[in-house]
C-alpha cells in the first residue's frame, strides 16, 4: 500500500512538472518570427512617444518581466527588447501609470485593449481605429489567461 502511494504521488509530482513546463514552453515554440530590424527602425523614426519597460517594477519578478524601448505612433505600438515568455499577453493603454498587478485590476475597466503580444523578442502591433494613443500615458503588458502582470511604461 505505502509503495503505491510512494509511486502514485512520485507520478502526479512528474506530471505536474512536465504540465508547467508545457505551460511555459509552449509559447516560445509556437511564437511567430518578430519584426525586422528595419521595421523597428522605421517606426522608430515616425514615432511620436516613447517609453521604456523595465523589470524592476512593483509588479515584475524573475519570471513575468520586460525590458527595453517601447515606440508609438497613431498606427502602431514597436517594441525592441526581451519579454518574459507566457501565454495570451494583452497590450493594453492606460491614462494612469500601472506597475503592479492590483492596481491594474482595479483599473481594468478604465483601461483600452489594444492587441495580442505573440512574440517575446519584439513586437510591432497596429493600433485599432478609433484608439487614440494622446489619450493614454501608459503601455502595459498582461497575460490574461493568469491575470498576471508582465511590465509597463509610462510614454507622456
Amino acid at each position: 500500500m505505502a509503495k503505491t502511494l510512494i509511486r502514485a504521488c512520485t507520478y502526479l509530482i512528474v506530471f505536474a512538472f512536465g504540465f508547467a513546463a508545457g505551460i511555459y514552453a509552449l509559447p516560445i515554440l509556437t511564437a511567430p518570427d518578430g519584426p525586422s530590424q528595419l521595421e523597428l527602425a522605421n517606426h522608430a523614426q515616425q514615432a511620436l512617444y516613447k517609453g521604456e519597460f523595465r523589470d524592476d517594477l512593483a509588479g515584475s519578478d524573475s519570471f513575468h518581466y520586460g525590458v527595453g524601448e517601447v515606440r508609438l505612433t497613431n498606427s502602431a505600438i514597436s517594441f525592441a527588447g526581451t519579454l518574459s515568455p507566457g501565454p495570451d499577453y494583452q497590450l493594453y493603454l492606460a491614462n494612469r501609470f500601472i506597475d503592479n498587478e492590483a492596481d491594474f485590476l482595479a483599473y481594468k475597466g478604465t483601461m483600452t485593449r489594444v492587441a495580442s503580444v505573440k512574440t517575446f523578442d519584439d513586437f510591432l502591433v497596429t493600433v485599432p481605429q478609433g484608439i487614440n494613443i494622446a489619450d493614454f500615458n501608459t503601455v502595459i503588458v498582461w497575460c490574461e489567461s493568469f491575470e498576471q502582470f508582465i511590465t509597463a511604461a509610462q510614454y507622456q
